[in-house]
């Protein structure tokens, strides 16, 4: 048995849901497929898989298995780059999960120019401002945006945000303008489903943080949501830069209480310990670190 073929046979089937969709993309029938996973299991003397008619689960110890069968893969990957030549390129298959907003304003621009410079490497890209399990939905890489990054994966910053109060003049001049945080209680105040707190607002008095409470008529798990509600005056809200810089620079939306500013948050490019340093995960790393300014992200400028 070649156990390392088996071993990507096994991790492919986890990720892609299917002998047949796993047999295909590693160019097998779906037959050898099955018969490398049953030989892995044999060999293991342990079930790896439950199989259904509709669906395949891993087993606790398949899961177990399928987590240190990626890092052994991811390790062995490193290893043949760093033995070939210096010109080899990036292979295989790159797995990204995107913040909706950020990822289709930021990067998906990016993806031809990438796709031209590294035409070995398939890339899968999925959006969603919920945050995802890499092990478990079979991701390489993840971007996740916040000010209290707390995991324990391998983090890259990747450029600072700054987040800011805003609404329309329509709005500030039927409602009147807020000089305080605290005159916020009296204001129609547009929410993201996805913050921290979900009646209160941080702000930084004398760099010491302090939260107002606030309430209103619209919450969204969307960002870009909360941006149109605020440009037609529904009332006031607290955004990424990255989101609201254009109207910002235009007049569409003007930035509140600039004395009292909101915590910055960033970006980081997230991803599993055991593929530190896979060929893929960094070239794609290093290009997002360029395009993004390098520390001086194209939104403040």
């Amino acid at each position: 048995m070649d156990r390392l073929q088996a071993m990507r046979v096994f991790t492919s089937v986890v990720e892609s849901g299917s002998f047949s969709r796993a047999a295909e993309q590693l160019h097998l029938s779906a037959t050898a497929a099955s018969r490398h996973v049953a030989e892995l299991e044999k060999h293991l003397g342990a079930q790896l898989l439950q199989r259904s008619t509709r669906r395949i689960h891993l087993t606790e110890i398949g899961a177990n298995y399928y987590d240190r069968c990626r890092l052994i893969l991811a390790d062995v990957e490193e290893a043949e780059a760093q033995a070939a030549t210096s010109e080899s390129q990036p292979k295989g298959i790159l797995r990204i999960s995107l913040p909706h907003s950020f990822g289709l304003r930021y990067v998906a621009p990016l993806i031809p120019e990438f796709s031209k410079r590294y035409p070995e490497l398939q890339l899968e890209l999925s959006f969603s401002d919920r945050r995802v399990d890499l092990v478990e939905e079979g991701i390489d890489m993840a971007i996740r945006i916040t000010g209290d990054l707390k995991t324990s994966l391998v983090a890259r910053k990747l450029a600072p945000v700054r987040v800011v109060c805003c609404a329309s003049t329509a709005y500030l001049n039927q409602h009147g303008t807020p000089q305080t945080p605290d005159d916020l209680s009296q204001h129609n105040c547009i929410t993201y489903s996805y913050a921290p707190i979900a009646n209160a607002w941080t702000f930084l008095r004398d760099g010491k943080p302090f939260e107002v409470q606030i309430k209103g008529r619209l919450r969204s798990n969307s960002g870009d949501m909360g941006r149109l509600a605020a440009r037609d005056g529904l009332g006031i809200t607290t955004l990424p830069v990255f989101i609201v810089c254009d109207d910002l620079r235009s007049g569409a939306l003007t930035e509140l209480l600039p004395d009292y500013p909101l915590p910055s948050i960033n970006v980081y490019a997230v991803y599993l310990p055991g593929a530190r340093r896979a060929a893929r995960i960094k070239a794609m790393v290093e290009y997002l670190w360029d395009a993004l300014g390098r520390g001086n992200p194209p939104w403040e400028s």
